[in-house]
C-alpha cells in the first residue's frame, strides 16, 4: 500500500523541482544574481506577458513614469 503513495509523492516532488528549474532558466522576471545590473527589472520586456495566462492585456507606457526614468538616469 505504500508503493502508490511513494509514487505519487515522488511524482509531485519531481514536478515541483522541474517547475523551479523551468522558472530559473525560462522566465525573464526570475534573476539568479544581480551583480551585472543594479536594476535588473529594467531589462524585462514589458510587451511580453509574464503570467501563465494573459487575456486581452496590452502594455502602454506611462508618460510620467518615462519622464521620471529619464531624469533619474
Amino acid at each position: 500500500q505504500l508503493i502508490p503513495l511513494a509514487g505519487i509523492i515522488s511524482f509531485a516532488a519531481i514536478g515541483a523541482f522541474s517547475f523551479c528549474v523551468h522558472s530559473l532558466f525560462r522566465k525573464s522576471d526570475v534573476i539568479i544574481h544581480k551583480i551585472g545590473s543594479p536594476e535588473p527589472w529594467e531589462t524585462i520586456d514589458p510587451a511580453k506577458p509574464q503570467k501563465l495566462v494573459t487575456i486581452n492585456q496590452k502594455w502602454q507606457p506611462i508618460e510620467e513614469l518615462e519622464k521620471v526614468k529619464k531624469l533619474t538616469k
